[in-house]
């Protein structure tokens, strides 16, 4: 448990921004705290949900690979469109999950200082 003193003009500025981020002041600190300590990024519902979708086109995409590494390594080589196909789904996603994680930190951080995204 930590005890912090802000000034009455300092708290009401810490409210608004704790508002403006859709958090409880204290919810705010501690999210403040952590991410000053290394602890990054602080994720809303929607940015779980990206997260979560991205995830599952992983999956997909990974099951697919491993079935054409189950090919190669029968003997069998897959055909060139399937190879292709899925190279190119694997860098979709590791393009957009990577732009995503970006973006979603850089949103955070703002909201936690109220500036916007």
């Amino acid at each position: 448990m930590a005890h912090v003193r802000f000034s009455a003009s300092e708290f009401d500025a810490l409210e608004a921004a704790a508002r403006a981020a859709g958090m409880t002041v204290s919810a705010f600190v501690r999210s403040l705290s952590t991410e000053g300590a290394g602890v990054r990024p602080f994720l809303g519902d929607g940015d779980r949900a990206v997260l979560g979708l991205l995830a599952d086109g992983m999956r997909v995409v990974g099951g697919n690979l491993n079935q054409i590494a189950r090919a190669f390594n029968t003997g069998r080589i897959p055909a060139e469109e399937d190879l292709v196909g899925t190279v190119r789904d694997a860098h979709v996603i590791a393009t957009t999950v990577a732009a995503e994680l970006a973006s979603m930190t850089r949103r955070s951080a703002a909201a936690r200082r109220g500036k916007g995204a």
